[in-house]
């Protein structure tokens, strides 16, 4: 008698210990679920130096002249991994360029351009500056996928913009010419653009595809104003 109990209560021991060995440890975990339509890079924010060629024989960059654009561009794949896409967005620009180029008026309200030697001596300030809204249009490839965030992205592309506002000052002492409004500019502005990169670094360089001021403007001394911009910088993109 003594024995047959003390078999029963080793066998209800041992089946109020034992658990299935495929039931969750955690029946409350929430299980991980993978973005198989996920979309990369929405929001761009980038920083440049400006460059200008196609300039005048006299032209000459002084001080730094920089840039500042961001944006949205809407990401879409048109592969089944989703690692190549089309990228279609809306941004603004803004940019800011220190030369040795005046740009003024005569009583006639006909613009001039000429170049001054020696400007960062004989002048407190003189620079344009611009305000841009622009459409990136991007072709877009990259090393992603749906759990990956940081991979390794080429995005060439394009870009169309036009130009707002302008604004030209030049400064020495208590003589100051200030110019907005300048028929030969090419308000309508076509770019070439490219980005490359790793995770939140990247670098990109944008080459103005027409020049900045018309054929109409000519400098006094005859030479064609032109200035063609490469912006070069870092750019982020963000979700």
């Amino acid at each position: 008698m003594k024995s047959l109990l003390f078999t029963f209560s080793f066998l209800f021991i041992s089946l109020a210990w034992a658990q299935p060995a495929d039931l969750p440890s955690d029946e409350n975990a929430i299980p991980e679920v993978v973005d198989s339509l996920y979309r990369e890079d929405q929001f761009y924010l980038g920083l440049s130096f400006n460059l200008v060629v196609n300039d005048p024989s006299s032209f000459s960059q002084n001080g730094f002249s920089g840039g500042l654009h961001f944006g949205f561009i809407r990401d879409m794949p048109i592969n089944e991994r989703r690692n190549v896409a089309l990228g279609v967005g809306l941004g603004l620009s803004s940019n800011t360029y220190n030369s040795n180029l005046v740009i003024g008026e005569t009583v006639n309200e006909r613009t001039v351009f000429r170049t001054i030697e020696n400007i960062q001596d004989n002048s407190d300030a003189n620079r344009f500056s611009t305000n841009l809204v622009e459409v990136p249009i991007q072709f877009r490839w990259r090393t992603s996928t749906p759990t990956t965030f940081n991979f390794w992205r080429i995005y060439p592309g394009f870009k169309v913009g036009y130009m707002y506002f302008f604004r030209s000052t030049f400064k020495d002492g208590d003589f100051l010419i200030r110019q907005t409004d300048v028929p030969e500019l090419n308000r309508l502005r076509y770019h070439a653009t490219l980005a490359i990169g790793n995770g939140s670094f990247n670098a990109f360089v944008n080459y103005s595809l027409n020049d900045m001021f018309d054929k109409n403007a000519v400098t006094v001394d005859g030479d064609d104003v032109g200035l063609q911009i490469i912006k070069f910088g870092i750019e982020f993109y963000f979700l």
